[in-house]
């Protein structure tokens, strides 16, 4: 029974939930989750329960397939920023425990963030790609078909202009999607891997890269699963932050 036990460990991780799929790493004394998506099909893009509020860069809705891939929990902390790089991006700190999301931020500042954690963990994290982060956002192969990420009531799962007081907040104090992902829809942009196409048929745009899911001074057409945005890679974005990927 013993060697049973520590099999399962062996095999999860002493820190992994074998039943939630999760995974919990520490660095520098700072533990984060990465919650697993399990692969699947889906209409990526304009699809109906966004209603009349899609853009022309939503379209075409199309299909993607997806493997199974780890997404953070949450967007990156300020304390998980700061014990990776020493500092905090905006060098204001928001609270005792930094459970504010990292912002302030550019594509570029994320991707030397990443490769500084993958050094002290060993993994190999990333910045999800534009089509995971949306089907992660939608509930992945759990989906309900809601417009925002985990429900149809925007003021259930997102921290936006109506109800944030035009500030950032907190992580995972709004209710979570399908998956157990919280904040997918709201708080912070979160950037995306891929360069930014003004719709799907068009090449991408070396220049600009994607970022998704709005942010707490976004009106609600703006948190929405399929709303795509985008941002110049070298330059900070005031409310832009960064979920990671495995």
């Amino acid at each position: 029974m013993v060697n049973k036990i520590l099999l399962v460990l062996l095999i999860c991780g002493t820190t992994v939930s074998c039943a939630e799929k999760s995974k919990t790493f520490t660095v520098n004394g700072v533990s984060f989750t990465m919650i697993k998506v399990e692969g699947g099909t889906y209409t990526m893009g304009c699809t109906s329960e966004q209603e009349n509020d899609c853009e022309d860069r939503e379209y075409p809705a199309h299909s993607e397939i997806i493997v199974d891939f780890m997404i953070g929990e949450t967007e990156v902390t300020q304390e998980l920023w700061k014990a990776v790089m020493g500092e905090i991006p905006s060098g204001i700190l928001l609270g005792e425990k930094f459970q504010w999301p990292a912002t302030y931020i550019s594509w570029d500042q994320c991707q030397k963030f990443i490769s500084r954690l993958n050094r002290l963990t060993g993994q190999t994290f990333r910045i999800p790609t534009e089509a995971e982060w949306e089907y992660a956002a939608r509930g992945g192969n759990k989906s309900h078909g809601y417009k925002y990420s985990g429900s149809n009531d925007v003021n259930e799962v997102a921290w936006y202009y109506d109800n944030s007081r035009n500030a950032l907040q907190c992580v995972k104090t709004k209710k979570p999607n399908e998956l157990g992902i919280y904040d997918m829809s709201g708080n912070v942009q979160e950037f995306c891997q891929d360069q930014f196409s003004f719709n799907y048929n068009e090449t991408r745009y070396s220049a600009l890269v994607v970022s998704r899911g709005g942010c707490s001074n976004s009106h609600a057409n703006d948190v929405r699963v399929s709303k795509r945005s985008y941002a110049h890679p070298i330059y900070p974005i005031l409310l832009g932050g960064l979920r990671l990927a495995l």
